[in-house]
């Protein structure tokens, strides 16, 4: 195919051809790999078989995913020919989702993650990194429709917001989350990059992209260290399901196909959850001091032995007396070690004690023998009488359920009032019987910790975790004890009773109290008009917290309507048949005891809609989202239904602002407030 080489659009569409001939040649000698004669048993042949399948759809060429979206033009390359910092040849990098190169092995497009890319999302004029030229593509369904250049180098060329960068941030939002490796801005990129070893913790308030930084960063970091991370496991936490199904598509668009997903809830599911706590029931339950009551009850069950103990063995007997067997009991109790643990200990200590008795009386006892003693009966009777098996959840259970024992372990801890929200109304019979609340399983895993170590993972991001409670921070803390994580969220968001007050505090429940906090104020979503009003109520709810300053100018972006009470709905109908003239995804939001009538008005007027987690299309835009799952979901027009609603539906008044806060950030273009009642005051006239 000739290309006509004084036109650069046509010389970049073919080597957007080329680089996807490239990469279905990859994908192609992947395919043809024959595994026969490099297996030496089944075993590998099934592990190298699902590598190799993994590897096959990593190399997906998918056809409305841009390979390269970027290109850097280096000033300066090496005697081989390389730019200075690595990478393609004769200066030329093109930036893009993953590596591709051709059969010579010679790169046409490298992957955003590596150090040559870097410049792309942090050059600038006053720094331009050896870069003259960076050039972005703009693409329409696939296909390379433009570029726009812009030349570091050259001082009189003035600092300009990208045409193109601000139509990708715009673009139109129908399916899943996205990501943003096209847009990544400089300070976004420094978190996005910043080392394994360590705990990161973000605050960003709406619009300031901190859960695709979470989403970006794994996927660094499992370029960086993939290895290490293959070993040891990688989890994203999400505040629920919908969520979850939001952002899934993020990292598999990136190439990662292995990254686990769960909430909170998924994590601690010792036990099935039927029931619910008053909000100040769950406020103690989610206390960090129930830590230090869980263990003391754990514990309790450790007695010291006041019996000399007797191992026959043919016709030899030997006698260990009480103050020995006390002293191996209170250095294990000494030890850090999980109970469990130290209860698995007990026996072999006691059968070493009697080895050495054997072995002072002329006998040379070997392992077997000590192992022997171990599971000799009476040995088993000390530990069962010293140190008895402890169940997490009957534990937890009998915390619950009987007023003594929670008040002889929960003294100097808990007040009487504390004790007694704690305590059910009903005791259960059983585990199984029990009706279990969300606050309770994270106490059986609590427990379940004390008993037996939790296996730690390599990185966990959490999000949205303003909104979690010390104990559930304790839980997450758990499942990354020897890796790092990664936590996102915003202060002026948290809507439980329990939601964390300072991220220093939140941290430390962590177990990561030397985590660096970035603060993200630069909003990318968020239309100006609709974040200066939101942001109104910050004042009233999180004092002291800045404001997102947006850099998206659009202009009647916001529109307030006050319908009449009888009205109403049918005024929030019009409105969402209003939103759905203008392209991309609508949201209408409103207080959970609205969504029954409103779902009624929308079938009423043949309005189809979907379900907060069900994947948009463009044959069905508009979405029906109850208050209490807005958070982290996003959409191009926004109609929210009577604001008070939202704030009277919560317990509390601060509360109720900041899920009315949440409500009012959810658009990326514009937002429609209908409402019969008077506007909460604190918006303002």
């Amino acid at each position: 195919m000739s290309v006509d080489v004084d036109d650069p659009l046509a010389r970049e569409r073919a080597h957007l051809s080329a680089s996807r001939a490239a990469l279905r040649a990859m994908r192609e000698d992947v395919e043809s790999l024959d595994i026969k004669d490099v297996t030496a048993n089944w075993v590998n042949a099934v592990i190298l078989t699902r590598q190799i399948e993994d590897r096959i759809k990593a190399l997906a060429d998918l056809s409305d995913t841009p390979l390269f979206f970027g290109r850097l033009d280096y000033l300066h390359t090496t005697q081989e020919g390389q730019p200075a910092a690595g990478g393609g040849s004769i200066g030329t990098v093109y930036i893009g989702r993953r590596h591709v190169h051709d059969a010579q092995g010679d790169p046409m497009v490298i992957d955003w993650r590596a150090p040559v890319s870097q410049p792309y999302y942090q050059a600038s004029k006053k720094d331009p990194q050896d870069v003259g030229l960076r050039r972005r593509f703009g693409y329409t369904g696939g296909e390379l429709t433009a570029y726009e250049d812009e030349h570091l180098s050259d001082p009189a060329e003035l600092e300009r917001t990208s045409r193109l960068l601000q139509a990708e941030i715009e673009r139109p939002r129908v399916g899943p989350m996205r990501d943003i490796v096209a847009t990544i801005q400089p300070e976004q990129d420094e978190i996005v990059r910043s080392d394994l070893s360590g705990t990161v913790c973000v605050q960003g308030g709406p619009g300031t992209g901190k859960t695709a930084v979470g989403l970006h960063r794994v996927a660094y970091l499992l370029y960086a260290h993939r290895e290490r991370l293959a070993r040891t496991g990688t989890l994203v936490i999400g505040p629920n399901r919908s969520f979850l199904h939001y952002i899934e598509q993020v990292l598999p668009a990136l190439g990662e196909l292995e990254v686990k997903q769960a909430t909170v809830d998924d994590l601690v599911a010792h036990v099935e959850v039927r029931g619910t706590d008053e909000a100040a029931t769950a406020v103690v339950k989610g206390d960090a001091r129930m830590a230090e009551v869980l263990r003391r009850a754990v514990w309790s069950h450790v007695s010291l032995p006041t019996e000399p103990l007797m191992v026959v063995r043919g016709s030899r007997r030997w006698r260990v007396p009480a103050y020995e067997l006390e002293e191996i009991v209170r250095e294990l109790t000494d030890r850090d070690i999980r109970y469990g643990a130290a209860r698995e200990a007990l026996p072999q200590r006691i059968a070493h004690a009697v080895l050495v008795r054997m072995e002072q009386a002329g006998e040379a006892p070997d392992d077997r023998v000590q192992n022997a003693v171990a599971r000799n009966a009476a040995v088993k009777a000390v530990v069962k009488e010293c140190w008895p098996a402890v169940d997490p959840a009957k534990l937890v259970l009998r915390l619950l359920s009987d007023p003594e024992f929670l008040a002889e372990h929960a003294a100097g801890i808990l007040d009487e009032d504390e004790q007694k929200l704690l305590l059910w109304a009903k005791p259960a019979r059983s585990v199984k019987t029990a009706k279990w609340s969300a606050a309770d399983a994270v106490l059986v895993d609590e427990a379940t910790d004390l008993v037996e170590r939790t296996h730690s993972l390599g990185h966990v991001v959490v999000d949205e975790a303003q909104d979690l409670s010390p104990m559930q921070y304790r839980a997450v803390g758990r499942r990354c004890t020897t890796g790092s994580a990664t936590v996102l969220g915003d202060l002026a968001q948290g809507t439980t009773p329990w939601a964390t007050q300072s991220w220093a505090q939140a941290l430390a429940h962590l177990g990561k109290p030397d985590a660096v906090v970035e603060e993200l104020t630069a909003g990318f979503r968020v239309p100006r008009e609709v974040i200066a009003y939101a942001s109104r109520l910050l004042p009233h709810m999180s004092p002291g917290l800045a404001p997102v300053e947006s850099v998206r100018e659009n202009p009647g972006s916001l529109e307030i309507r006050r319908a009449a009470p009888e009205a109403l709905d049918a005024s929030v109908v019009a409105a969402c048949v209003d939103a759905l003239t203008h392209e991309g995804s609508i949201g209408l939001i409103a207080a959970d005891a609205r969504i029954a009538p409103l779902a009624e008005a929308l079938a009423a007027a043949g309005l189809p809609h979907l379900s907060p987690g069900e994947e948009t299309t463009a044959e069905s835009r508009l979405t029906l989202v109850p208050a209490s799952l807005a958070k982290g979901l996003e959409y191009d027009y926004v109609v929210l239904d009577e604001p008070s609603a939202v704030v009277d539906g919560e317990p509390d008044e601060r509360t109720g602002l900041r899920r009315l806060y949440v409500a009012l950030t959810r658009a990326v273009s514009g937002l429609t407030v209908v409402h019969a009642t008077d506007l909460p005051e604190q918006l303002g006239a």
